[in-house]
């Protein structure tokens, strides 16, 4: 099985839309793609029904899972985890993401999104670094186009790397069909300063509020072939064709 954490160096930076434009990629390929959003939070829906994100993700993968396994936790106040979990009096039950997560292993490709950045917390001892270090996961980083973005880039890669995860590379989201100068010279300072490449510039659309209006603007701006490439370079026994 192939894995992959996308993140993001904010929230709001397009980590949905690429996680589910790249599943779709997948699956569009011939993969069996699983999807995973270990916890999604700013979601009151009634019990069973889809939260926003982990709909577009299972949209995206054709996927035929219920609700709770693709989002195992859901809280209503759009927070961190373990902000929400403790204002609601629910900790974050890991043994619902562990077996939703143990559900996937017989895909070809499992994708898991993070609510917000590497470092944001789950419970009091674990965050998405943790997580992604205890699934043995390499990380695919989603950032903005503009000016700010490589502080919050390098830090991220940085982060990840000082827990021992694999950096598979960076994905700029909602780059502007006119860039100014900053998102212009961005992708090259990132990789610069990163020492990892920028797989991808996806366009900035008006919405995107579909896993159809995801993948084309991802497809418009990522190509599965180089980012195989990358990950099977990093991950030489992974297999990925």
């Amino acid at each position: 099985m192939n894995a992959l954490l996308v993140t993001g160096t904010d929230t709001g930076v397009g980590k949905t839309v690429v996680a589910a434009g790249l599943a779709r990629l997948l699956w569009e390929a011939g993969y069996r793609v699983g999807v995973l959003k270990p916890v999604e939070t700013g979601w009151d829906g009634p019990r069973g029904s889809w939260p926003p994100d982990a709909q577009m993700l299972a949209q995206a993968a054709r996927v035929e899972d219920l609700p709770e396994h693709v989002a195992p936790c859901v809280y209503a106040e759009p927070l961190a985890p373990l902000v929400a979990a403790r204002r609601a009096g629910q900790p974050v039950a890991l043994d619902r993401i562990e077996a939703a997560w143990e559900r996937l292993q017989d895909r070809d490709w499992v994708l898991v999104e993070t609510a917000g950045g590497l470092s944001v917390p789950l419970t009091d001892t674990l965050d998405y670094a943790g997580l992604a270090a205890r699934w043995k996961l390499p990380v695919l980083v989603v950032a903005r186009p503009g000016l700010g973005t490589l502080n919050h880039t390098f830090l991220t890669i940085h982060y990840a790397r000082s827990c021992g995860l694999t950096v598979i590379g960076v994905v700029i989201c909602g780059y502007p069909a006119q860039p100014d100068l900053a998102a212009q010279t961005n992708p090259a300072m990132i990789e610069e300063m990163c020492r990892t490449p920028v797989l991808g510039c996806v366009p900035q659309r008006p919405t995107i509020t579909s896993a159809e209006e995801a993948a084309a603007a991802v497809a418009q701006g990522l190509h599965l072939k180089t980012f195989l490439a990358r990950y099977q370079e990093l991950l030489p026994q992974a297999m990925c064709s």
